[in-house]
């Protein structure tokens, strides 16, 4: 069976980034591995760098490594990409985005909108973008 993840480059600070997800989301590391324990040859000052991770959570993984072209950096370039998290239960999604708003910057406030669902966005401290959606619950 197909299957889709999104696959996160960061700039030396990938474990950092793994843990605060794992925290934030209540979720699992699968296979973590490091250059150094890899065939490639690699700088040592690199060599304790993620390779590959896989953090689960929710049914879904995201993958994720240190990217070894880059320079050192505490946030990582994703001004196009935005992961969006859907929710159920609005006191879980605003429990998430309080999570994930530490060190970060709100981008936009959860609030309801125009829409009827409620709504938010912020950018967490790895410069990750998250789009955070709960729709209205029908009264029965």
């Amino acid at each position: 069976m197909e299957k889709f993840a999104p696959y996160l480059m960061f700039n030396g600070n990938r474990e950092e980034a793994v843990n605060f997800y794992k925290e934030c989301f209540n979720g699992e590391i699968g296979l973590m591995g490091r250059y150094g324990d890899s065939p490639m040859e690699v700088p040592e000052s690199r060599k304790d760098k993620i390779v590959h991770v896989e953090l689960k959570f929710w049914g879904v993984s995201i993958l994720a490594s240190d990217n070894m072209d880059s320079t050192e950096s505490s946030k990582t370039d994703s001004s196009c990409v935005h992961l969006s998290l859907g929710f159920e239960d609005p006191l879980k999604m605003e429990l998430t985005y309080e999570k994930l708003k530490q060190d970060g910057q709100a981008t936009m406030p959860l609030k309801e909108q125009f829409w009827g669902d409620k709504f938010g966005m912020l950018t967490d401290k790895f410069g990750i973008k998250w789009m955070f959606n709960c729709p209205k619950k029908e009264s029965a």
